[in-house]
C-alpha cells in the first residue's frame, strides 16, 4: 500500500482534474444557491456514511445500517472530504449575507482541520478507555426511538451487523501494529432459532435487549413475540460472542502492545499530535506552551480579583474566604432541583450574553446551515471520529489511548 503522504499527494493530483469542471456561477444569487446545495450535499453524505448519527437526529433512512469501519471506507472518506473541501473553497462569497459567508468559512476550516489530522492515522487506534465500538454500541441504544415495528426490525438488523463491525475494528487495530490478524467469524444469527433458557436469561440482561422491554402495547402479538425472539437470538449468536472475542483481543494482543507512558507524546509524532489537539480545541495557532502560560496568567488574575472581593467582605486572605463559603449553608443548594434551577438561571443569563456577543453565529442552534455542514464531531468521520469531541487537549496530553 502507498505510504499515506504519497497517497494524499496522488489524491490531490487526481482531484485537481476532477474538481476543475464547468465555470463557477458568477451572480451572487447563483453562488448562494451553489453553497446551499453543497451544504445539503455534504449533510446527505454525513447521514449516509454515519447512519447511527442520522438515527440519533431522527433521520431513519439508514436506520438498519452501521458505520463502515473498514480500511477502504477510511480512505474513501478522506478522498470524499478532500473533494468537498476543494468545492467549498472554490465558492466566491463576495456579496453574501454575513451568515452565509460564515457557513462557508466554517466548513472550510472544519474540513481543513480534520484533514490535517489524517497524518496521525487515529483510525488505527480505535479502542480506548473513553470510546470505541464496545462503548458506543450499547450507548446508542438509549438514543434511538422505537415507535414502529420497522424501528425494531431495523435495530435487529444492526445487532446482526455488530460482529462485522467488531472485526473491522480488530483489523484497524492490527494495521496500527503493522500486521493483520485473522479474526474468527461469529455468526450473526438469523431469527427463529430456539434459545437455551440459561442463555436466554443472560441475553435479557444485556443493555441491547432494553428495547424489547418497551415494545408498544399496540403492536400485534405475533410481532411482539417475533421481535423478542429475534433480538434474543441476535444477542446470543452475534453480540455476546463478538464482545467476548473483542475482550480477548484487547487483553491478549492490543493492550500488551500499548505504550508504557500515558501521555500522547509517547506516540509517534507525539508533540505534533498534542499541538494538533490544542489547535482543534482552542481554534487558535498558539502553541501548547503559550496556551499553558495564558492559563496560568488567567488563574493569577482571577485569584487577584477574588482576593479583592474577600478583603472587601472582611477576610484577610482567600483561604479564610474559602473556609467561610464552605461553612455557610445559605450558599449551598438544599436539593437537586434547586441546584438545577440555579444552573438554568445562570445558563439563561450566559446564553443571553453570548447571543449579544456572537452576532455572526451559525444559523439555527444545533444544526442550521452551518450545522448541516458540520456534523459528526468535527469533520472526517473515521480518521478522527473516535476522538469524540475532539476531546480536550488535556485529555490528549494525559493519554487517551491504551
Amino acid at each position: 500500500m502507498l505510504q499515506l503522504p504519497l497517497l494524499i499527494a496522488v489524491l490531490v493530483a487526481q482531484g485537481a482534474a476532477q474538481t476543475a469542471g464547468p465555470p463557477a456561477p458568477q451572480g451572487v444569487d447563483a453562488r448562494r444557491k451553489q453553497l446551499a446545495d453543497l451544504l445539503d450535499e455534504h449533510w446527505e453524505y454525513a447521514m449516509r456514511t454515519s447512519p447511527e448519527y442520522a438515527s440519533i437526529l431522527g433521520d431513519k433512512r439508514y436506520n438498519d445500517k452501521l458505520t463502515d469501519y473498514s480500511e477502504k471506507a477510511v480512505f474513501d472518506d478522506i478522498e470524499a472530504e478532500r473533494q468537498f473541501l476543494a468545492r467549498f473553497q472554490a465558492i466566491d462569497t463576495s456579496g453574501f449575507p454575513e451568515q452565509e459567508a460564515l457557513n462557508q468559512s466554517l466548513m472550510v476550516r472544519q474540513i481543513q482541520v480534520a484533514l490535517a489530522g489524517v497524518r496521525f492515522k487515529d483510525w488505527e487506534m480505535p479502542v480506548s478507555q473513553f470510546s470505541g465500538i464496545h462503548i458506543n454500541a450499547p450507548q446508542l441504544v438509549s438514543l434511538l426511538s422505537f415507535e414502529t415495528v420497522k424501528d425494531y426490525d431495523d435495530y435487529i438488523a444492526r445487532l446482526r451487523q455488530l460482529p462485522t463491525a467488531f472485526r473491522a475494528d480488530h483489523r484497524a487495530d492490527d494495521e496500527g501494529d503493522g500486521g493483520r490478524a485473522d479474526a474468527a467469524a461469529h455468526p450473526a444469527g438469523a431469527g427463529g432459532a430456539a434459545v437455551h433458557p440459561d442463555r436466554r436469561r443472560r441475553a435479557r440482561a444485556e443493555p441491547f435487549f432494553d428495547p424489547a422491554r418497551k415494545i408498544p402495547a399496540g403492536f400485534p402479538d405475533p410481532d411482539k413475540a417475533r421481535i423478542r425472539e429475534e433480538m434474543l437470538v441476535a444477542i446470543r449468536d452475534g453480540v455476546r460472542p463478538a464482545y467476548q472475542q473483542f475482550a480477548r483481543f484487547v487483553r491478549e494482543q492490543y493492550a500488551p502492545k500499548g505504550r508504557a507512558e500515558p501521555g500522547v507524546w509517547a506516540l509517534p509524532d507525539g508533540a505534533a499530535r498534542y499541538a494538533y489537539a490544542v489547535e482543534q480545541t482552542t481554534t487558535t495557532k498558539m502553541s501548547p506552551e503559550e496556551i499553558h502560560q495564558l492559563g496560568l496568567r488567567e488563574v493569577a488574575r482571577d485569584r487577584a480579583l477574588m482576593l479583592k472581593i474577600a478583603k472587601k467582605l472582611g477576610y484577610k486572605n482567600l483561604k479564610a474566604f474559602d473556609a467561610a463559603i464552605a461553612k455557610n449553608p445559605k450558599l449551598h443548594p438544599k436539593s437537586r432541583e434547586q441546584m438545577l434551577e440555579l444552573y438554568r438561571k445562570y445558563n439563561r443569563s450566559d446564553v443571553g450574553e453570548a447571543a449579544a456577543i456572537l452576532r455572526a453565529a451559525p444559523q439555527r442552534e444545533g444544526g442550521g446551515d452551518a450545522g448541516r455542514g458540520l456534523p459528526r464531531e468535527g469533520g472526517l468521520r473515521r480518521p478522527v471520529r473516535r476522538r469524540h469531541g475532539r476531546r480536550e487537549a488535556a485529555r490528549a496530553r494525559d493519554g487517551e489511548h491504551l
